[in-house]
């Protein structure tokens, strides 16, 4: 029996520390079904949409998905100091409990005492050990404690200094694509003179965003969960209007930064690809089409009316459809997998971007400055008497 015991606690404290290399350490995609870290995932995230969709509230059901990447976090933490407790306390009991407990006397009870204040250093000494192995096996495991303590104070700062970076680029998307952000206000955004370099350097951003994203959510994948600071915004919904606006430029718009079209699409879809399997998330086929004929032709009508030069062969829907069909069921299938809505290809009726009222106020300003020129190239002097009056007025004097 306690030949058994010695071998799980072994077990355990190995599975532990491995789950924790990969998940916190490991600067690439960990691999293995059986991980703690992806049952953890498996077994909590589903339970948290069923009640989390319960709410009716549509804010309240945002906040509450918001809560489940830090939570995870933390009970990520309290899952691997839980296995090497449980594990060295089953090392402890496999060598007959090798202490001397004045209270309760030996036995698994004071292992696993023993065990959880080792791990957290406390040092209370209360109970002591009365085997050489005892002692060098409490060293080493008040050295694990303190090794998971600085890891993870480091893994923090990373965690949230790479969700900060993520954040910065969809917080001014927002400006330039809406809110949520659509491939046709994009394309009507950047539709003035010199549109084209600004929208060409944009793609060029997001481009590397992409790559960062990559890079950033495959060796932490828990990212994935953290929602964006406004509930019309996410990571998923920028991603997919990105590739949105670079499918369309590949397929269906004339204009030079095509070539920088093709290789932020090329980046944007790896990312996307590469992070639904992540998940072991398979595309989705089956879905509602995000743009059918009839909306297309409506798109194509609002890219011309805002001056966007569209092609006008009649291959050009086809060509879109094909580039759609590389991306779109990995985008759907995240989208359900993480309760995060796909944004349209255009905004069915105009919503109030979260940077409104600067803009307001930029148009008085331009406003004002408009009547200030026409002020200046037709002047009045409504306190100054007309020249013809005071040609009467001399004469009069006279």
């Amino acid at each position: 029996m306690r030949i058994v015991a010695m071998i799980v606690g072994i077990v355990c404290l190995f599975a532990g520390l491995l789950d924790a290399f990969q998940t916190i350490i490991l600067p690439r995609r960990a691999t293995g079904r059986f991980r703690l870290t992806r049952i953890f995932f498996v077994a909590t995230w589903k339970p948290w949409v069923f009640f989390t969709k319960r709410l009716h509230d549509p804010r309240k059901q945002e906040t509450a998905f918001s809560y489940y990447g830090p939570m995870s976090l933390i009970f990520l933490l309290i899952m691997w100091a839980g296995m090497l407790i449980v594990g060295f306390a089953l090392i402890f009991y496999g060598l007959g409990s090798p202490f001397t407990d004045p209270t309760q006397g030996s036995g698994f009870r004071s292992d696993l005492y023993v065990s959880g204040t080792t791990i957290f250093t406390l040092g209370l000494g209360d109970v002591v050990p009365r085997s050489a192995w005892a002692r060098e096996l409490i060293i080493m495991e008040a050295g694990t404690g303190l090794g998971l303590l600085a890891v993870v104070m480091g893994y923090f700062p990373v965690l949230y200094g790479a969700f900060s970076r993520r954040e910065v680029s969809i917080s001014l998307l927002d400006a330039r694509a809406g809110s949520p952000p659509t491939a046709a206000e994009l394309l009507r955004r950047h539709s003035y003179e010199g549109g084209d370099s600004a929208l060409s350097l944009l793609l060029l951003e997001w481009e590397r965003w992409s790559a960062e994203l990559l890079e950033s959510h495959i060796s932490y994948s828990l990212l994935c969960y953290f929602r964006s600071q406004h509930n019309n915004q996410s990571w998923i919904s920028a991603l997919t209007s990105v590739l949105d606006t670079s499918a369309l430029l590949i397929a269906g718009v004339e204009g030079r930064e095509a070539r920088q079209a093709q290789l932020t699409f090329a980046m944007a879809r790896h990312a996307l690809v590469d992070l639904s399997q992540i998940f072991s998330l398979a595309p989705v086929n089956n879905a509602p089409d995000r743009l059918p004929p009839e909306r297309y032709a409506h798109l194509y009508s609002l890219l011309c009316q805002s001056g966007v030069s569209v092609c006008r062969d009649g291959h050009s829907s086809e060509r879109l459809r094909e580039m759609r069909a590389l991306y779109e069921g990995y985008a759907q299938a995240l989208s359900d997998y993480l309760c995060m809505p796909l944004p349209p290809w255009y905004a069915d009726r105009p919503r109030k971007d979260n940077w409104l009222s600067v803009a307001k106020l930029r148009a008085q300003t331009e406003e004002a400055s408009h009547s200030h020129e026409r002020d200046a190239k037709n002047p009045t002097f409504p306190d100054e008497p007309h020249p013809l009056a005071t040609l009467i007025d001399d004469h009069h004097d006279f």
